[in-house]
Order: structure tokens, then C-alpha cells, then sequence
């Protein structure tokens, strides 16, 4: 795997690979070349460009073209005329909570099992959560774009480390979605794109997700979140690919998420860190995008909370160095030259990366004001639970006990709670008891059939995936809802 690049030529020196001598040195380093000597002849350009002067020009406008503004200005300047969404929520009120006599049962347990107070959570559920990925969508928007696969990957790489953005001050837990509760988000007039979620399964906890873009792409997934407490840490594994095809193309993109801890559960203020590798993979035309989320150290003098990565082609060439963190931006960087460096302390020969000077791909947005004060989030984060009319009923929007607590009242949160957890579990038991009856009786026992997904195996990763089948947008033009269950 890709090792962390140093960013600029200057920290490369002996002094900082003592500090990294502790994780894996890394496997490169970058410089930035003269732009002038690069840019008189075609000759000098390596990777997207192949070589050609007038390709370059044309990827300098598309990159550049990535700068943003913010949420509601970038995104929605342009379309008239554009609804007006909430800009606040209910200050989140001041409770208190013994967190230690609830926290000592949970140790080695699977979190998603233990029956938890409102109090340590934010009120979204992780459909919605799930659905804020989409919130920095213009970069697909970008990519569509893209003449070069390798350029395209740049942004599809930028685009899976911003979901991570927004997580950096949000230590409240989502809530876990009872079993066929779903969530949609049509913004296919402001904003080009119309999302579906759907909790497919309750134990384990799965959601499955599809989103379509008039602007060319689709974006499928089903993750299934895995979460152990380990005395000082929580650790959080999403499971499960995500898909990522544009129309015109038929590029094909697929990777996984890393792994999010959230420390000092005990004792101090909490903070999360996100850590690991992400592997995206173009099937059409196998270029790669290796990234890195060094983890935390105390003792490293890397910027906290890191990302760098590599682009390469079917052939394994380098074309792109990615750089940057996953709360704040990433950049690109072209690279016109490598070559062998020096051998490091460990033996390791590491490549050294001639780039011309990095653009910025992605920006995080500010948050808005007062976000302290309404669990850090962004202003996309606050029109999710805003009521709608026309949903479906098993919408996040309509579950009592969220709605509840987002307007404060947290008390009569915890009752109903307590209520929908008990019926979803009267709801288990008959279904096991028809399980052991249709045994009996020799007969099969599908379980849970998913209402807007069906089950497939994933010809790319031989797993067994929900996909959407269809059929929700239709039902929600005819508002006949009749194959949705009463979970609320």
C-alpha cells in the first residue's frame, strides 16, 4: 500500500524521518517542478495529457473550475426557482448523564445491540448520515467532465475523502434505523440528484442506498456498520463497496470505507479520528487511486488527520499525487517525472515525484453559525430532517422519537424509544416463530424481503448486494404506499 508523501520538498529532511520511523517510512516523496520548463513542450508532460499541450489546457480548466464557494451558493445560485430549506434546528438542550453506569455493560458488546438513551445521540438517523455523503456531489459533477480516466479519478478520490468532513466534531451516534424505515432525498431539480435508503437488514444493521444524477452518474451501496467498545475507544468498520458509474463512459468505480474511532469515551472530550486505506479501482479501465488515512500520533509532526495517495493507470504509471486531510481539502497534483531516490535507514528505496504545482479539488464548506450549539452540523446536514410532504411513511422524517428529541424534549424521546424498539422486537419474534413453523413444516422461510431493494450477487465483488429495483418514485407520483409496513 501507498505510503504518505511529505507535501512539500522541504520537510523531507533527516530530522522528520526519525519522527516517521516509527510508522512505515514512507514509499515516496514529492518536489515541485518548474511549470515554465514543463509547459514549453508537450514532450516533458507525462499522464493525463499523454503529451499533448492542448489536453493539459483543458484539464487546467476543469480543475480549476473545482474551487467552491459553499453549499447554498455554489450548488443552488443557478436554479430559479430554488425552495427555501431550514437554516437552524433547536439548540441541543443541557443534559446530564451518568455515561459510566451505562458504558460498563457495554464493553467487547456489539453496540448495536444495547439499548442506548437518546442522550448520546444526534437527531438524524444513519440513513440520513448515510445520505450526507452526497454532500460535496458537484465533484461527480466535475467528473462526468473528464475526457481522462486518470483525471476523472482525481476528483472520484477527492469525493470519497469529503464524506469523512463532516464527521470531525460529530461524536453523537446516529440513530439505528428500525428494520424497513427508509429515507429519501429528492433534490433532482435544485440539485441534479435524487437519493434512496433503505435499512435491509436489523442484525446485523445494513442500509442499502442508490442515488441517480441527471448530470451522469449513479452511486449504489450497502453498508453494513460493525462497532466494538473498547473501554477508551469506540471503533466504527462500515462494511460493504461502494459503486460509482458514469453514464457516458461506463467507468466503473468501486472502494470501501475506513475505519472511524472515536476516543476518550471515558474520561476527556471526545474526538474522532478516521484511519486505513482506501483502494478505488476503475473496472473499465483498471486505472487506481491508493489512499492513505495515517492515524493520529503524538509523537509525528505530520499534519493531523492526513491523506495522501497515488493515481496510476492499468500499467501501474504514476500520473497523480493526491494530497491533503479528510476535514478540510484535497488537492491533485500532475506528475511530469519520477525517478528513484535514495535508500531510506529501513533499506526501502523510495520514488521521488516531480509535480507541477497541486490544485485544489475540494473544500470544505464552513459550518454555519451557531452549529456548537446544533450538534456541528453543516448546512446541508440541517434541511435533512426537515418535514416533507409526500414521503413515504417509513421516511426518518416521521419516526416520533427523533423528531422528538431534535425539538428537545428529550424525556418523551427515551418513552418512544423504548416504544418503536419494543415493536420492532414483537415484529422479530413473530417472524421467528413463522421461521421455525414453515421448518416444521418443510417448507422455505425467506425472512425480510427488502421493499425498494432486492438481494444479488455483485458480479464485480462476488458479494451479495441490495440494489435498487425500482418502483419507489413511481409510488410516490400515485402516493399509494400500500407496500410499506407500520414501523412507527
Amino acid at each position: 500500500s501507498v505510503q504518505p508523501a511529505k507535501g512539500e520538498a522541504s520537510d523531507e529532511d533527516e530530522e522528520t524521518e526519525y519522527f516517521d520511523a516509527m510508522e512505515d517510512a514512507p514509499a515516496f516523496i514529492t518536489v515541485t517542478a518548474d511549470p515554465k520548463h514543463h509547459r514549453r513542450s508537450g514532450s516533458n508532460l507525462s499522464g493525463a495529457s499523454e503529451g499533448h499541450p492542448e489536453d493539459c489546457n483543458l484539464e487546467d480548466n476543469v480543475f480549476e473550475s473545482a474551487n467552491q464557494t459553499g453549499y447554498n451558493e455554489s450548488t443552488c445560485k443557478d436554479v430559479l426557482p430554488k425552495k427555501r430549506r431550514r437554516t437552524r434546528i433547536p439548540d441541543k438542550p443541557n443534559y446530564s448523564l451518568n455515561l459510566w453506569s451505562i458504558m460498563k455493560n457495554c464493553i467487547g458488546k456489539e453496540l448495536s445491540k444495547i439499548p442506548m438513551p437518546v442522550n448520546f445521540n444526534e437527531p438524524l438517523s444513519m440513513l440520513q448520515r448515510l445520505t450526507e455523503d452526497l454532500e460535496y456531489h458537484e465533484l461527480l459533477d466535475k467528473a462526468v467532465k473528464c475526457e481522462s480516466s486518470t483525471e476523472q479519478m482525481c476528483f472520484v478520490a477527492a469525493f470519497s475523502v469529503s464524506s469523512y468532513s463532516t464527521t470531525v466534531h460529530r461524536t453523537a451516534k446516529p440513530f439505528n434505523p428500525l428494520l424497513g424505515e427508509s429515507y429519501e432525498l429528492d433534490r433532482l431539480d435544485e440539485l441534479g440528484f435524487r437519493s434512496l435508503c433503505e435499512q435491509v437488514s436489523h442484525h446485523p444493521p445494513a442500509a442499502a442506498h442508490h442515488v441517480y444524477s441527471k448530470r451522469g452518474w449513479t452511486l449504489w451501496q450497502e453498508i453494513t456498520i460493525a462497532s466494538k467498545f473498547r473501554g477508551k475507544y469506540l471503533s466504527i468498520m462500515p462494511l460493504g463497496a461502494i459503486h460509482l458509474e458514469f453514464h457516458s463512459s461506463g467507468n466503473h468505480y468501486v472502494w470501501r470505507k475506513v475505519t472511524s474511532t472515536v476516543h476518550n469515551i471515558i474520561v476527556g472530550k471526545l474526538w474522532i479520528d478516521q484511519s486505513g486505506d482506501i483502494e478505488i479501482v476503475n473496472h473499465k479501465s483498471k486505472d487506481k487511486c491508493q489512499l492513505k488515512f495515517t492515524p493520529y500520533s503524538y509523537f509525528s509532526r505530520d499534519v493531523p488527520r492526513k491523506v495522501t495517495g497515488v493515481v496510476t493507470d492499468a500499467d501501474g504509471k504514476a500520473h497523480y499525487i493526491m494530497s491533503g486531510t479528510w476535514d478540510e481539502n484535497m488537492e491533485c497534483s500532475k506528475i511530469v517525472q519520477s525517478n528513484h531516490g535514495s535508500t531510506s535507514s529501513e533499506g526501502k528505496q523510495k520514488t521521488v515525484y516531480q509535480t507541477l504545482a497541486p490544485k485544489v479539488l475540494w473544500k470544505k464548506y464552513p459550518l454555519p453559525e451557531n452549529a456548537e450549539n446544533m450538534y456541528f452540523f453543516s448546512d446541508l446536514a440541517l434541511t435533512l430532517n426537515e418535514l416533507e410532504e409526500r414521503v413515504a411513511p417509513t421516511d426518518s422524517r416521521l419516526r416520533p422519537d427523533q423528531r422528538l428529541m431534535e425539538n428537545g424534549k428529550w424525556d418523551e424521546a427515551n418513552v418512544e424509544k423504548q416504544r418503536l424498539e419494543e415493536k420492532q422486537r414483537a415484529v422479530r419474534r413473530r417472524r421467528e416463530a413463522e421461521a421455525v413453523e414453515a421448518l416444521e413444516e418443510g417448507k422455505d422461510y425467506e425472512g425480510y424481503i427488502p421493499l425498494w431493494f432486492e438481494r444479488k450477487v455483485d458480479p464485480l465483488t462476488g458479494e451479495l448486494i441490495c440494489v435498487y429495483k425500482g418502483g419507489y418514485w413511481e409510488a410516490k407520483e400515485k402516493q399509494d404506499w400500500d407496500l410499506c409496513p407500520d414501523i412507527f
